[in-house]
């Protein structure tokens, strides 16, 4: 894969860093969920802005997308505008933050259609910006596995289509660690011989994650004590660690300056050394999903739903795992991928009932203010 489709997917690293200022940007819209209601989706089904018309002329509609770069095909635009002669812009943000913002700054934002991770998608809907999925005009959605239907931030598809999903464990040098991980307690407390040669993630909420699975809490948790308790093992095992590492971690591993990271899944695959191994930890880990949404201020919503039903179609979702090498929700393409590309990239193989087993991650409200304050204070330790 080119390095620049590697980088590409840096802004998933800084995409919760912000997390408490894109809360109170969206609370100030009415958005965002009330502590304690983080472990299922608290957002009310979206209303329609008007009827969408399914013969509705896309040749006469424009859309305008904002998606991260490098994270779909290059000829997309062309393709989409080939295939429904709707006209489209691709516009590009760097975080969710960012998007979050031109989203919430009030008026028309003149965006179509956003890509954004299934949190604030969550977050989004509930400051009531978020137009209604129509399934009659995304039919493609019968080609994603049932699984994405349960997504713990929009059961049912509701006002979002996921366009990749994922989980996050550790990825290792099986042969520099001595034992291979099984467990976050191998992050968290590591054996002499991999002490000062882990890496973390610093960024929320996957700085937290080890922690709070191994103190056997949920992964979107706001309660007060056991944020307290997630921050004091966090500050016990800073001195134990090598550092915070969001981008490199994956080259690190290759190189052999670090032993284990915690990683995305889709991350490891992009490191070159075969003894770059993945496992996902036996407590357990988060369920991320990046999804697409349509604005209720679009004008030419048609189109819109045309673009995702694009997006989720077999060739754009093989172009995602071959390139991006991320798990596709489309089911022809993800087992085909699995099939293909399994054995050089095992995470790919994962099943979507196993990936479905993992917490789906929920837009924690207020809370994300205190998620915040433990990422700046473990890491100025």
């Amino acid at each position: 894969m080119p390095m620049s489709l590697r980088t590409a997917r840096t802004t998933r690293a800084t995409a919760f860093a912000a997390l408490a200022a894109a809360t109170l940007a969206l609370a100030a819209c009415g958005g965002g969920a009330s502590a304690g209601s983080s472990s299922s989706a608290a957002a009310a089904t979206p209303s329609p802005s008007f009827t969408l018309d399914a013969k509705a002329d896309l040749s006469k509609q424009s859309i305008v997308v904002s998606n991260w770069d490098n994270y779909m095909d290059p000829d997309t635009a062309n393709k989409f505008s080939d295939t429904t002669k709707a006209k489209i812009t691709v516009a590009k943000h760097a975080t969710n933050e960012e998007i979050i913002g031109k989203l919430t700054a009030g008026g028309d934002p003149g965006i179509d259609v956003a890509f954004v991770s299934g949190q604030y998608a969550q977050a989004l809907n509930e400051a009531g910006l978020l137009e209604p999925i129509d399934p009659a005009l995304v039919p493609n959605l019968a080609k994603l596995y049932p699984e994405t239907k349960k997504l713990a931030f929009d059961p049912g598809n509701k006002f979002s289509v996921p366009y990749s999903w994922g989980t996050t464990g550790i990825c290792y040098r099986e042969d520099l660690v001595g034992t291979a991980p099984t467990s976050w307690n191998d992050i968290l407390s590591p054996s002499p011989q991999n002490a000062k040669k882990v890496l973390m993630l610093s960024t929320q909420p996957w700085l937290n994650l080890p922690a709070a699975k191994s103190l056997g809490f949920d992964v979107n948790t706001t309660d007060p004590a056991q944020l307290d308790q997630i921050k004091a093992q966090l500050l016990k095992t800073k001195p134990q660690i090598m550092g915070f590492d969001d981008t490199t971690f994956y080259s690190r591993l290759d190189s052999g300056e670090a032993n284990m990271a915690v990683a995305w899944d889709g991350w490891c695959n992009y490191a070159t050394n075969k003894k770059v191994k993945f496992v996902l930890p036996k407590e357990g880990a988060d369920l991320w999903t990046d999804t697409m949404v349509v604005l209720k201020s679009s004008k030419n919503k048609e189109a819109a739903m045309a673009y995702i039903n694009f997006m989720i179609d077999d060739a754009e979702q093989t172009w995602l795992t071959e390139n991006i090498l991320y798990k596709s929700p489309n089911k022809a393409v993800a087992e085909k991928a699995a099939a293909t590309l399994g054995k050089d990239f095992p995470n790919l193989a994962m099943t979507p009932a196993d990936l479905a087993k993992q917490e789906g991650l929920v837009d924690v409200g207020d809370a994300a203010k205190t998620y915040a304050q433990i990422a700046t204070e473990v890491q100025a330790s």
